[in-house]
């Protein structure tokens, strides 16, 4: 399961989801905007910046990095990222504070002592998804968040659970409809329309995330498949904010194959 390119897909569609992480969340949450930010010279990019509003007093931007997998250069490339983002945009924010989401503890960089002021203080926090406690205990965007995590066994029962919760609750269904479709569609990616809907009981009249899915999945060891699985794939990893190196480790391909299909997209 790619989880980076869900949380942007969760974040993007509604940025207001991170601030249930947040001890001392802003007062306008779902004003922010959430965007994949490249900083330049050298050539940063941040898995997700949350801006203010242009109104907003005083101005706090965000900054959230979700972590899958083992890297020991987290640290150094997270707040070398932050720190000249805010030195490029000095005039442009009163405060920042910062999220670094783990799928779970084992996953945290070992040296923690190089960056222990920051770690340590109150701009920064570390949240472990499994170790939130029960789901069901959570507000809605932390059991979203969870659900990415949940083994096949469970994801069904806690989507099917979360489903009913959204039209008990009246919240915004569609856009909270589409966020579990993507979790449970690259989770389940083999699946065919028909059988998303009898798994998750809801009729699902267009979802984007499902055609490309299912696309990317059944073409997966035939050359033009390849093909179109990467055209398709490697825009959303980029817009995700992984690296060419990270993005060529996933899908098990070589580096000039990544870069090929920049190069064919700029073309």
């Amino acid at each position: 399961m790619r989880r980076d390119a869900i949380f942007y897909q969760i974040f993007k569609r509604s940025p207001r989801l991170l601030f249930d992480l947040v001890p001392y969340p802003p007062a306008n949450p779902g004003d922010y905007r959430f965007e994949s930010v490249e900083v330049k010279e050298p050539s940063f990019r941040i898995d997700g910046v949350f801006l203010p509003p242009d109104d907003a007093a005083p101005k706090v931007v965000f900054f959230a990095e979700v972590q899958f997998q083992k890297d020991e250069a987290l640290y150094r490339r997270f707040f070398s990222e932050v720190l000249l983002y805010l030195y490029r945009n000095r005039l442009s924010y009163d405060d920042w504070y910062g999220v670094l989401l783990f799928a779970s503890r084992s996953l945290e960089p070992q040296d923690q002592q190089t960056h222990r002021s920051l770690l340590n203080g109150e701009q920064v926090q570390r949240v472990y998804l499994d170790e939130l406690g029960t789901i069901e205990a959570q507000p809605l965007g932390i059991q979203l968040m969870q659900l990415t995590i949940a083994s096949e066994s469970e994801m069904v029962e806690q989507a099917q659970r979360l489903l009913e919760q959204v039209r008990e609750e009246g919240i915004a269904q569609e856009e909270i409809i589409e966020v579990i479709t993507t979790i449970v569609v690259y989770k389940f990616v083999n699946l065919s329309r028909e059988e998303v809907e009898a798994m998750l009981g809801i009729n699902l009249e267009d979802v984007r995330v499902l055609r490309e899915a299912k696309e990317e999945g059944r073409q997966e060891g035939r050359q033009e498949g390849r093909q179109e699985m990467l055209a398709a794939a490697v825009p959303l990893l980029l817009q995700a904010g992984l690296t060419i190196e990270q993005i060529a480790q996933q899908l098990q391909v070589s580096v000039d194959e990544i870069q090929q299909v920049q190069a064919d997209r700029s073309s």
